[in-house]
C-alpha cells in the first residue's frame, strides 16, 4: 500500500489544474491590494477567501496570531524596501517605459478570468467538432455578452510608439549612405552670395554696346567714367586719373595689352588712343574709324578695334602706318571682339545678331579678311563673346534681350556644342581659370550674375545685388575675383573662385581697395 500512497502523492504534486496552495502572492494581486481603498482594513480571512484556499499554518515558523498582526502592520505602513525588480521609469499609456525600447503588455487591458478560462479550455479540449464550437460560442455570448474566442491573453492598448524625432538607425547610415558627411562636405565649395566690396562708379555710361572696364595682368584696374579713365594700382595702392577727353567726346572701350603697361582707349569720335600708364603719357592716336569704337582686343602687338560702322581694323602699334588690315565684319555695330588665348581665332559679335570667327593669317598675328565661320543662331545683338582658357577652340557667345541664350561653338569644326536659355539678357561672359565654370552677367529682367558648370551647364550660384543690368565683367589677374559693373553706377567684387589656401594664398595687395577707389572715383 505504501507504493500506492507514494504514487498518489507524486500525481498530486505534478497536477497543474489544482488550485495553488503555496507560494508567493502574484504581483498583480499584490498591487491590487495596495491600491484598494479598503486595503488598510482587510483581514487575513478575507485574504484567504480571495485566493480561494487556506493558509497552511503548520509550515509557518511563526504563530498564526503573530503572522496576522504582521500582515496588518505591513498593510498600514508601506515598506520602504525596494522590490526585487524596481521600475526605473513610469510606464507610458502605450505599455512601454518612457524612453525605453521594450513593448510591455498592459495588465489593465486584460481580463484574467477570461484568459484563464481560455487556457484551461485549450488544455482540456484540444479538438472540437464544428457543432461543439458553435455551442461553445453561443454559451460564451450568453455568459460574457460577447464572443471571447478571439480574446487575447496578452493585450496592448495601441500600436508600438514611434521612435523619437531625430532618431536615426546607425546601421542604416552605415549601409545605405554612399558618402560620409565629411566627404560630401569637401565635394562642394562655399561661394559668398554677397559682394566682397561695393564701389561707386558715377557717370558710367549705361550702354549695352560699350566695354568700359578691364583688369590688367599687372593687377591694375581701368574704369571709364564718362569722358575720364581712372586707374587703381593694387601694387602701390594709388589711384590716378589717366586722361580726360574734351568736349562731347567720351570713352567707349578699354583694353590692356596682354603683358605690359599699355592701355588702348576707344573714343566716341573714332580715333583710338594708346597710353603708357607708367609715365601717364599718351603714346599715339590711331585713326581709321569714323564712328565710335565700342570694342577692342589685343593679340601680341596687334590691336583689333570694332566700330559702329561694322568695320574691324587691325593696328600694328609698332609701325607708323598702323592700319594693316580693314575688314567689313558686320552690317551693324561691332559690340563684341575677342582674340582666342592661342591667337589662332578672332571672334566678333555684332548688332546684326551675327557671330563671326576669323582665322589667323599664317605666319602673322592678325586675321584673314574672310570669315571662317558665320553663326546666325542668335536672335538679338551679340556683345558677350569669351574663349575657353583650357579649350582654345571653344567659344561662348551670349545674346541680348530678344535671344537670352548662351551658345557654345567648336571653332575647329564650326559646330554648335550646346546652348541654354538664361531667361535674361546676356551682357557679358567670363571663363574661370581655376574651375571648369563660366560666369554670365545679365540685364533685363533679373540683373544678376550666374555661375554655370561646364559642360553640364548646371547653375553653381546666382549672385544678386545690382539694381540695374550688369553691363561688364572683368577678372582679377589671380583668377579669384570677378568685378561686375552695373548701370546702377556701382562696381561689385565677388569672391567666386577662391582656391585652396594650402595651395595658393590670396595676394596681400588685394586689400584696401574700397576706400581708395571709392575716394578717387568720387
Amino acid at each position: 500500500m505504501a507504493q500506492f500512497s507514494f504514487f498518489n502523492d507524486l500525481n498530486s504534486a505534478v497536477r497543474m489544474d489544482d488550485p495553488i496552495t503555496k507560494g508567493p502572492v502574484p504581483r498583480w494581486q499584490k498591487k491590487g491590494l495596495e491600491t484598494s481603498s479598503s486595503g488598510m482594513n482587510i483581514s487575513l480571512n478575507a485574504s484567504k477567501s480571495m485566493f480561494g484556499t487556506s493558509v497552511n499554518t503548520s509550515t509557518s515558523k511563526t504563530p498564526k496570531k503573530h503572522g496576522s498582526s504582521e500582515l496588518a502592520h505591513q498593510k498600514k505602513t508601506p515598506s520602504k524596501t525596494p522590490s526585487k525588480t524596481p521600475r526605473k521609469s513610469p510606464r507610458s499609456t502605450a505599455g512601454t517605459p518612457s524612453g525605453g525600447d521594450r513593448f510591455i503588455p498592459l495588465r489593465s487591458a486584460s481580463n484574467f478570468d477570461i484568459c484563464h478560462f481560455q487556457m484551461m479550455q485549450q488544455q482540456n479540449d484540444p479538438a472540437l467538432s464544428p457543432t461543439q464550437m458553435e455551442m461553445q460560442k453561443a454559451m460564451s455570448e450568453n455568459l460574457h455578452g460577447r464572443d471571447i474566442s478571439n480574446t487575447r491573453v496578452l493585450a496592448f492598448q495601441k500600436k508600438a510608439p514611434a521612435p523619437p524625432e531625430g532618431y536615426t538607425n546607425p546601421l542604416k547610415v552605415v549601409y545605405s549612405q554612399s558618402k560620409t558627411p565629411m566627404s560630401s562636405k569637401g565635394a562642394t565649395r562655399y561661394i559668398p552670395q554677397a559682394p566682397d566690396r561695393i564701389l561707386d562708379a558715377p557717370e558710367i555710361v549705361d550702354d549695352y554696346y560699350l566695354n568700359l572696364i578691364d583688369w590688367s595682368a599687372n593687377n591694375v584696374l581701368a574704369v571709364a567714367l564718362g569722358s575720364s579713365v581712372y586707374l587703381w594700382n593694387a601694387t602701390t595702392g594709388n589711384i590716378d586719373q589717366l586722361m580726360e577727353l574734351e568736349g562731347t567726346d567720351y570713352v567707349c572701350s578699354l583694353s590692356w595689352i596682354q603683358e605690359g603697361n599699355m592701355l588702348a582707349v576707344g573714343t566716341f569720335q573714332g580715333p583710338v588712343q594708346l597710353w603708357d600708364v607708367t609715365a601717364s603719357k599718351r603714346l599715339r592716336i590711331m585713326s581709321g574709324h569714323t564712328t565710335r569704337v565700342g570694342s577692342l582686343s589685343w593679340n601680341s602687338y596687334i590691336l583689333s578695334s570694332g566700330a559702329r560702322s561694322g568695320q574691324v581694323i587691325h593696328h600694328d602699334v609698332r609701325q607708323r602706318e598702323h592700319a594693316i588690315s580693314t575688314i567689313n565684319a558686320h552690317s551693324q555695330e561691332v559690340c563684341g571682339l575677342k582674340w582666342s588665348p592661342d591667337g589662332k581665332y578672332l571672334a566678333s559679335g555684332g548688332n546684326d545678331n551675327m557671330v563671326n570667327v576669323w582665322a589667323q593669317v599664317p605666319g602673322q598675328v592678325y586675321s584673314q579678311p574672310q570669315a571662317l565661320y558665320s553663326f546666325s543662331a542668335h536672335q538679338a545683338a551679340v556683345k558677350a563673346v569669351a574663349w575657353c582658357p583650357w579649350q582654345p577652340s571653344v567659344l561662348a557667345s551670349g545674346g541680348g534681350t530678344a535671344d537670352r541664350h548662351i551658345r557654345f561653338w567648336n571653332c575647329s569644326t564650326g559646330t554648335l556644342l550646346n546652348s541654354i536659355d538664361t531667361k535674361s539678357q546676356v551682357c557679358a561672359l567670363l571663363w574661370s581659370t581655376h574651375y571648369k565654370e563660366i560666369v554670365s552677367g545679365h540685364g533685363y529682367a533679373n540683373n544678376q550674375l550666374i555661375i554655370w558648370k561646364y559642360p553640364s551647364l548646371t547653375k553653381t550660384a546666382e549672385l544678386t545685388g545690382h539694381t540695374a543690368r550688369v553691363l561688364h565683367l572683368a577678372m582679377s589677374p589671380d583668377g579669384t575675383t570677378v568685378l561686375s559693373a552695373g548701370a546702377d553706377e556701382t562696381l561689385r567684387l565677388w569672391k567666386c573662385f577662391m582656391t585652396d589656401p594650402a595651395k595658393k594664398k590670396e595676394p596681400a595687395e588685394s586689400k584696401s581697395v574700397v576706400s581708395i577707389l571709392k575716394k578717387s572715383i568720387r
